[in-house]
């Protein structure tokens, strides 16, 4: 049982490794792995679980995902910026059309996943008090 929970402790701090350089790194996303990263914690170390939760920018952003689905809609515009940037610089880079429509096309597919929740709990609460869909699928 302590491999176990020592493998997903280990895999816990990977993935909050990779999700702390999406933060600064434009075309990697940090969401998943800091979701990622909570469920780890949650399988092999309660004490970074609970850190997790209690941290100053990843905390309310678990809390409001994992509670409501809310995703915050300053981090759907910087998602946004950030994936014009990258498809600009690859442009100028490459000159490649199958490159950037390829990479344009998943990284719409990824938007239009993101903008589909609620960017706030106000509006997360609206969707509810009003029997709307939480997301546009469900």
């Amino acid at each position: 049982m302590k491999l176990k929970q020592a493998l997903w402790k280990i895999l816990g701090f990977i993935l909050l490794g990779i999700a702390y350089i999406g933060v600064v790194t434009p075309g990697l996303p940090f969401s998943p792995f800091l979701v990622g990263a909570a469920f780890s914690f949650s399988k092999g170390s309660p004490a970074m679980h609970a850190w997790i939760y209690n941290h100053k920018y990843f905390g309310p952003f678990l809390t409001n995902w994992v509670g409501k689905q809310v995703f915050p809609t300053k981090m759907k515009y910087m998602m946004l910026l950030v994936m014009t940037s990258s498809l600009v610089a690859l442009w100028f880079t490459t000159h490649n059309l199958h490159a950037i429509f390829g990479t344009g096309g998943f990284m719409a597919l990824v938007a239009l996943w993101a903008w589909r929740f609620p960017g706030s709990v106000e509006v997360y609460e609206y969707r509810i008090n009003n029997n709307k869909r939480i997301g546009w699928f469900k």
